[in-house]
């Protein structure tokens, strides 16, 4: 059963396996091993790497980037992720550069048709967890603003999946809307802390 914002809250009394594994199920164990392993945060985990970052011209797409949180443009930015599980939970706190962006992650939709939801600011993406060709594809199946329920018409778009390539775990986020174009597109890589060497670095 959800609650009336649409999460799935774990049972009572039980240590919930880590969000990704749970909405994916089966389909957990066809994910690329980088892949798998940024997602399987039982208590936390930090990565650091590096991205290039994108930001819609017009007025409006850089409003929406500024409401949501997303970093400014930049070049082979630094960049560190921090995961930390609680409750059936996930908090990412991102650091691009100098620019901290912060999100939460959760259960939404249902037993039957589990989603990933995400609040970012006053916006909640309800996205489908999809493993194909080697990747995971997150794509859109609702949205709200201000916790109302606003027409999938109108929804952000684009391009989100994950995978691994060169052995490291490669991401690609692009953001976009009607009416408005693209707000936001960022794509770069990560590696655990605990795996990166002086060379890495």
């Amino acid at each position: 059963m959800s609650d009336r914002r649409g999460n799935v809250p774990p049972k009572p009394g039980t240590c919930p396996a880590p969000l990704y594994r749970r909405l994916l199920g089966p389909d957990w164990d066809r994910l690329p091993p980088c892949v798998a392993a940024m997602h399987d945060v039982s208590d936390e985990l930090t990565a650091r790497g590096r991205a290039d970052i994108e930001r819609g011209r017009g007025w409006l797409a850089q409003f929406a980037a500024t409401l949501a949180g997303f970093p400014k443009a930049a070049a082979e930015t630094d960049v560190e992720v921090h995961f930390l599980a609680r409750d059936g939970m996930e908090v990412w706190t991102r650091r691009f550069g100098g620019k901290v962006f912060r999100s939460v992650q959760m259960a939404g939709g249902n037993a039957g048709a589990p989603l990933l939801a995400e609040d970012l600011g006053p916006f909640r993406i309800l996205m489908a967890l999809v493993v194909a060709d080697g990747r995971l594809l997150l794509q859109v199946r609702g949205w709200r603003f201000l916790g109302l329920p606003m027409p999938m018409a109108l929804a952000p778009g684009g391009t989100v999946h994950e995978e691994e390539r060169d052995g490291r775990f490669r991401f690609h986020v692009e953001v976009r809307a009607p009416l408005v174009g693209l707000i936001v597109r960022y794509r770069g890589w990560l590696v655990p802390t605990a795996a990166l060497s002086p060379e890495t670095n």
